[in-house]
């Protein structure tokens, strides 16, 4: 039974020797917000184009502003996106906006608040040092230069700086296909009523969601009951995406089926357990080349080892760099104490009242508890190595994604 850290290090590792590029497709910019970047966005000219002024105020040569007192002529005003056709000279000055072109002549810009009018003149009251408030052409970037590699995910800022240089549409790779399987006699589909001893399919709903939010398009396969037969169908169904991922029939009753089947169909397995609570019997491996994970079937189980397990594998099978796993530190509201030698993943609500990360186990019922889940926005990590914890101390935090 491994760490959680070895078993996330295991799927990574696997899946990056696959050596498959991702299949790439052209997109409109618009489209494309996290998204992973398959060709490079370079600049189409100098950033910035122009000198820039920083600040409003006024443009100067230093050489006339370096003492307080200075008294300047006025000679123009210039907006942002005008073009000033004059030359600032000796002992005068330009009044300038942010963003605008500084005209020829001028190497600074005093800000307004540190200046006074008088008539047709401008006094400075303090001095100005050369290059103040003042950004060069090509300061930010030169024509040709690459300003997004690929593997680049195109977060808010990546979209401006390609909307800045001109990418209307932007080669991206194309989202890893998962399937997505629940198991279990007991499971009905939505719209149906369950029976008194049955529940409906909650996890096609939660690992869909969170496929979507780690960057893969879910392909939603219902729910196969516990016959082999069926099974197998629905796998082999499965393995034409690009991950298959299973809930439910992974541990070792007469009805757990999901090994028995994958090993039929040739399945290599790296693991069969880590040692989490809640999630233990999570399963991984390889099947016909495609990644399967094979996760527990409480859905508190299912969505942590997705997190912690699936979610590396399709940033890698989407063209980027495994994400770190997100942990903060934040002080423990309460004393926490668990007995399982198991690190434990607790549903949690972390808030910044009081300056500082707190965080605060909320009352569960185990692994099968979503009403729980809802109302925590993180989990709380308690460590194997240390199972008692005093209000106070500082611990690790999984945000729950999309939720902080």
């Amino acid at each position: 039974m491994l760490p959680y850290t070895q078993a996330r290090l295991k799927v990574i590792e696997a899946v990056s020797g696959l050596r498959r590029l991702p299949r790439t497709e052209d997109i409109a910019l618009a489209e494309a917000a996290g998204r992973i970047l398959s060709a490079p966005i370079s600049a189409d000219r100098d950033y910035p184009p122009f000198d820039r002024a920083a600040r409003d105020g006024f443009a100067v040569r230093a050489t006339d502003a370096a003492a307080p007192g200075a008294k300047l002529k006025l000679i123009g005003e210039i907006k942002a996106g005008d073009e000033f056709r004059g030359q600032v000279g000796s002992g005068e000055c330009a009044q300038i906006m942010t963003g605008a072109a500084v005209p020829r002549g001028a190497d600074s810009v005093v800000m307004v608040e540190q200046t006074r009018a008088e008539g047709q003149h401008v006094v400075l009251k303090l001095g100005v040092v050369c290059g103040q408030n003042f950004v060069p052409r090509g300061s930010e970037a030169r024509a040709g230069q690459q300003l997004l590699a690929p593997g680049t995910r195109l977060g808010f800022a990546e979209m401006a700086v390609a909307a800045q240089a001109g990418a209307e549409r932007v080669r991206v790779a194309r989202q890893p296909r998962v399937a997505i399987l629940s198991t279990g006699d007991e499971v009905v589909e939505l719209g149906k009523q369950p029976g008194p001893h049955q529940i409906r399919n909650s996890n096609n709903y939660s690992l869909s969601v969170q496929t979507q939010l780690a960057g893969g398009v879910p392909v939603a396969l219902g729910n196969s009951p516990d016959r082999e037969p069926e099974l197998e169908a629905l796998i082999r169904r499965g393995l034409q995406e690009d991950v298959l991922i299973l809930s439910g029939g992974v541990s070792v009753g007469k009805y757990d089926l999901v090994e028995v089947v994958l090993k039929k169909l040739g399945a290599e397995f790296f693991f069969d357990a880590i040692a989490i609570r809640p999630g233990r019997p999570a399963v991984f491996g390889l099947c016909q080349g495609k990644p399967v994970f094979a996760l527990p079937g409480n859905p508190v189980s299912t969505m942590v080892t997705f997190e912690l397990l699936a979610v590396p594998a399709l940033d890698i099978l989407g063209g980027a760099a495994p994400r770190a796993l997100p942990l903060f530190k934040a002080r423990l509201a309460a004393p926490v104490k668990q007995k399982s030698p198991l690190t434990h993943f607790l549903p949690a609500c972390a808030t910044w009242e009081k300056g500082e990360a707190e965080v605060r186990e909320l009352p569960w019922q185990g692994s099968g508890d979503i009403v729980a889940l809802a109302g925590a926005n993180c989990f709380l990590v308690v460590p194997q190595e240390k199972l008692e914890w005093s209000a106070g101390e500082w611990v690790d935090v999984l945000p729950r994604r999309g939720m902080l």
